[in-house]
């Protein structure tokens, strides 16, 4: 997929980290304004090295995200549009190729889940709750709980208890810490990291599975955030519900009546439920948090940290209950906008925040530069290593999203988003419903302008830019098939 240049030096060339959590939202990290947050650890790599504010993603869940990411094109192109199709070709390969050790602890949720997907070794941990296809594999997390004779908590458990239609997917972890799926990857990544030898450099991509549901901390964790006054609540009127496409109030049902990883959606939901939910979905992410100081620190004592690039993201939100929603599947910001932060001191000025629009899969290509790399030239992500190095970048004017029906989504086929720095359209495929956000005036997006005749003219013309993007994607990736799977 990408060329090698010319690399004397190569042993020089920088350890890259990718850290990707699985439906972090973005105001989520203390650092980047939302007080509400514990996260230290994350903290520092935001005040050491460049934020990236308004990142988005590719796709609105979990697979066709990571298969946009590792491959650097847009979902359309891949052929990966929904969860659970198959992918398993990335840019990995490459780095392998030129020489790096490549390493996968943790989530990729590639399908089949033990895909090589270009690594040299991979200790697959996938969704804390996983069903389906998934539902008897076997990973590293669930032979460690094994070994101890226990069995992880999951839907089969919660079901059984009195309260479960209340939890919102808040429940305590109630095993030993070190066997929670985001300590256990932690930990392995430190393991790793404390004893294998070094001889070439080194590709990581660590991938916590929280703070996807269920939202499952241990109670040190939920002391950080129970009781607080300031837990941001879930943000939605009636204006808002009212305006919405149809097939939003049929996910609402749908979710009430199925179980998505161990979330039963309450309609009737009060606003403790919210608050809890929201709290340990926070405690979550400090658990992580607490995971990424681990790791650090294990670099710095291995002698990686000064020649390593952290990246951290995550591969899309979740709406908590903002829009009267539960988990992704949306276009609203909170799904679509995630944290991305890259930190490398010694290589790039930090203590930054890049404002202007990027995409998530804009890593691939950035990756693949830092390793000495050039990426193909129909890669449709675009590079972030000169706005890092504080060259001349030409920022995006509009970022794009995608997301076939998928079996959560059973009133839509196809929806697709624009968005640039002001406005936002999304395109509901074969229907006459769709939305129309002027971000400026109305940043939480509860006013929908979709049938607003004053507004008829920029709805147009997003129309119209969704339709160039399409074409032009299409010829630029003409000579690619869609056999990234």
């Amino acid at each position: 997929m990408s060329a090698t240049e010319d690399l004397p030096n190569s042993d020089d060339r920088p350890n890259i980290l990718l850290i990707i959590t699985d439906q972090q939202r973005f105001d989520t990290i203390a650092a980047h304004g939302h007080p509400h947050m514990h996260t230290p650890n994350l903290d520092r790599l935001a005040n050491e090295g460049v934020s990236f504010s308004q990142c988005h993603i590719t796709a609105a869940s979990c697979v066709p995200s990571r298969a946009s990411l590792f491959t650097g094109y847009y979902p359309h192109t891949t052929g990966v549009l929904e969860n659970e199709q198959d992918w398993q070709t990335t840019w990995v390969q490459d780095l392998k190729s030129s020489g790096y050790t490549c390493v996968n602890v943790g989530k990729m949720h590639t399908n089949p889940f033990t895909a090589e997907a270009g690594f040299s070794e991979r200790y697959n941990v996938e969704n804390k709750d996983r069903y389906l296809q998934g539902r008897w594999y076997f990973d590293e997390w669930d032979k460690a709980l094994a070994s101890h004779g226990l069995v992880k908590q999951q839907r089969e458990h919660y079901r059984n208890r009195d309260d479960y239609g209340t939890r919102l997917g808040a429940f305590e972890w109630e095993l030993p810490e070190e066997l929670h799926s985001d300590m256990f990857v932690g930990n392995f990544t430190k393991w790793w990291l404390d004893t294998k030898p070094k001889s070439s450099p080194l590709f990581m991509q660590v991938g916590f599975p929280g703070p996807h549901p269920p939202y499952d901390p241990s109670q040190r964790f939920i002391e950080k955030y129970e009781n607080r006054e300031d837990i941001p609540m879930p943000i939605v009127t009636d204006e808002d519900l009212a305006s919405q496409p149809s097939y939003m109030e049929e996910k609402r049902v749908h979710d009430s009546k199925v179980d998505h990883d161990s979330v039963i959606w309450n309609l009737d939901r009060s606003k403790e439920d919210e608050r809890r939910m929201r709290a340990y979905y926070y405690a979550n992410v400090t658990m992580i948090d607490e995971c990424v100081g681990n790791i650090m620190e294990s670099l710095d004592r291995n002698d990686y940290l000064d020649n390593t690039v952290v990246i951290f993201t995550s591969d899309h939100g979740d709406c908590l209950g903002d829009h009267g929603l539960s988990q992704k599947w949306s276009m609203y910001d909170v799904v679509t906008r995630v944290p991305m932060i890259i930190w490398s001191p010694n290589k790039f000025k930090g203590g930054r925040t890049v404002d202007d629009l990027c995409q998530l899969f804009d890593l691939g290509p950035t990756i693949l530069e830092l390793a000495g790399l050039t990426p193909s030239s129909d890669m449709e992500a675009e590079s972030l290593l000169p706005i890092l190095k504080g060259q001349e970048w030409t920022a995006r004017d509009h970022v794009f999203c995608e997301q076939a029906g998928d079996m959560v989504i059973t009133g839509a086929d196809f929806i697709t988003m624009v968005r640039s720095k002001k406005w936002k359209l999304v395109h509901l495929m074969g229907s006459a419903e769709g939305q129309l956000f002027d971000l400026e005036a109305d940043p939480n997006e509860l006013t929908n302008l979709w049938l607003n005749a004053d507004h008829s003219s920029i709805k147009q013309e997003l129309k119209e830019t969704l339709l160039e993007w399409l074409i032009a994607s299409n010829y630029k990736t003409r000579d690619r098939t869609a056999a990234f799977r």
